[in-house]
């Protein structure tokens, strides 16, 4: 969050819309369906910028479709990871939803350890130093995640 936005109040329902808009437009290019259940999901993501876990999808899921079970949430979350619709928070076991999802990009994820809210921020340069890091000691990585833990400017 950035200091205007504290001045200015957060217009969140852009950043839903916008996710949407972007979700529709890579599963087209990519020939792949957001069917109503992994669009509902994703919305639930994407309702704040709390990180949420698999379980309080569900129980939000639950009061459309009081017979859902954890198997729908989780194939609708590896679908929409694999999409690059949603990123999963290794730390907490939850997940946010992308809002660079369009572009391809390497992130980190700062957590406000107070409010749970969680913002990605470009680290490609973080990454490339890495990966340059790596490949001196022939090391192969094949996954990273780097998340940052603190507090947000509103919880300081």
């Amino acid at each position: 969050m950035h200091n205007d936005e504290l001045q200015h109040p957060h217009n969140h329902q852009a950043c839903l819309e916008q996710a949407l808009h972007i979700a529709d437009t890579i599963c087209v290019k990519k020939g792949v369906r957001l069917t109503t259940i992994r669009r509902r999901i994703l919305e639930l993501i994407c309702s704040s910028h709390k990180a949420i876990g698999a379980y309080e999808l569900l129980d939000l899921f639950r009061v459309e479709d009081a017979k859902a079970k954890p198997v729908t949430i989780y194939r609708a979350l590896d679908f929409l990871i694999t999409a690059g619709l949603v990123h999963k928070i290794e730390s907490l076991n939850a997940f946010i939803g992308c809002l660079q999802a369009e572009k391809q990009h390497q992130s980190v994820i700062l957590i406000c350890d107070q409010c749970k809210n969680a913002y990605e921020l470009n680290a490609a340069p973080v990454y490339e130093s890495l990966f340059t890091m790596s490949k001196k000691i022939q090391f192969k990585p094949t996954s990273l995640t780097i998340e940052l833990h603190g507090l947000c400017v509103a919880c300081a």
